[in-house]
């Protein structure tokens, strides 16, 4: 049973809200409504910055680049010499999101940006060399998502699923089409998984996440 009764609507936009965005943040989700682009909402984005803060993270892997919502929350919460690698489908949308970065004074550097399908690009990137892996991509290839950030996140890294929650959709075990499917086993996995930690936040539509535990110490003696 639940300790406190559930949020109230007032009290869950007050908390989703309490960061406020900036002009630059509206112009980039005014492009994504245009061009048909679901961002994530100011909590999540928020939480994305607090994160990469925490961690001082110098390199990101963001999967679903939009219009740079979520890109630019992530850069704000970064070290100065942080790259943010970003990958999406259309190339019109990474376009979008570079003049989301420029207007917001990132430098050019600090971001690259690949056009296409997550799942060949990931493969080509560097092993344990990422401090997050933020995923917001195709529902259906989350767990490809999650098996290629395990390779590609260093030890302490964070690997982070938008639209965990799926319109509360993944709750109701009634609910058997594919994309609520493989988020509810995505978080299943996270949750069996020996070597992750994981929380589920109820954040905008839901923010799954899951930290890779460092391997453990071998036992010199044998």
């Amino acid at each position: 049973m639940p300790s406190t009764a559930p949020l109230t609507t007032a009290s869950w936009t007050f908390a989703e809200d309490y960061v406020a965005e900036d002009p630059v943040m509206a112009a980039a989700r005014e492009r994504a409504a245009e061009v048909g682009v679901v961002p994530i909402g100011t909590g999540g984005g928020a939480t994305l910055r607090f994160l990469a803060s925490v961690l001082e993270a110098r390199a990101v892997v963001e999967i679903g680049t939009g219009t740079g919502v979520s890109g630019l929350w992530l850069l704000r919460g970064m070290r100065p010499d942080g790259v943010l690698t970003t990958v999406d489908l259309e190339a019109e949308h990474q376009r979008l999101a570079r003049e989301t970065f420029t207007e917001a004074g990132i430098a050019s550097q600090r971001v690259r940006t690949i056009p296409g399908a997550a799942l060949d690009v990931l493969p080509r990137l560097t092993d344990g060399h990422y401090d997050i892996v933020f995923a917001d991509g195709d529902k259906s290839e989350y767990g490809a998502y999650l098996t290629e950030a395990l390779r590609l996140l260093r030890p302490g890294g964070v690997v982070i699923f938008d639209n965990a929650l799926w319109h509360d959709r993944v709750a109701d075990p009634a609910q058997r089409d594919e994309d609520t499917v493989a988020i509810r086993d995505l978080a299943r996995t996270i949750a069996e998984h020996d070597s992750l930690v994981p929380l589920l936040l109820p954040v905008g539509d839901g923010l799954l996440l899951a930290k890779k535990e460092w391997a453990p110490e071998r036992d010199e003696r044998g």
